[in-house]
């Protein structure tokens, strides 16, 4: 990542994938959300760079309706009174060429709380279009319970039907901005 161009970036969202997995049951649910904007901005030394994104949490798509709608409550994210999640970096730490520790507050439901999301820089070039594109993917993991998302049904033996650790997967491409 010595060479990225630096500059501000804008999320391409028809190739960008902000996705989540929560264990249920004796299974896992995955899940993305389809409306978000964000901007990444380079920097030359790289550990000044910034992101942020915001994400439409309506949007949520799980694959099935009664699930997103149920999701969309008050029992969860109640997007009548809270209907954005941010993310706003605070540091950016370099591991090597290609990745990263981005570090940053997520604010859901009006509660911020710090997380880290490991990065990796998946390069940077021309596109058909006569645009510059660079991409990359983050992984990191939350409590739910962190941001007041505690909604569960107990289970036999001690076990609830939700777990509490949501998985986040972010893959991304940003266009260059003139």
């Amino acid at each position: 990542m010595n060479d990225i161009t630096t500059g501000t970036w804008q999320l391409d969202p028809t190739h960008t994938e902000i996705g989540f997995t929560v264990r249920h049951l004796m299974s896992k649910v995955r899940g993305k959300f389809e409306k978000f904007e964000g901007t990444i901005v380079t920097a030359e030394d790289v550990t000044a760079s910034t992101a942020t994104a915001t994400i439409d949490l309506s949007s949520i798509n799980t694959g099935t309706a009664d699930r997103d709608n149920h999701l969309r409550s008050g029992d969860f994210f109640n997007v009548e009174t809270s209907p954005t999640m941010t993310f706003v970096s605070t540091g950016v730490v370099r591991k090597d060429d290609t990745e990263f520790v981005v570090a940053g507050d997520l604010t859901i439901k009006d509660v911020t709380k710090p997380i880290e999301l490991a990065v990796e820089f998946l390069g940077e070039g021309k596109d058909p279009w006569g645009g510059t594109r660079v991409g990359v993917e983050a992984k990191g993991q939350i409590s739910r319970k962190a941001w007041g998302i505690d909604f569960n049904i107990p289970l036999e033996g001690d076990k609830v039907m939700i777990g509490d650790k949501i998985t986040l997967q972010i893959t991304a491409e940003a266009v260059l901005q003139a």
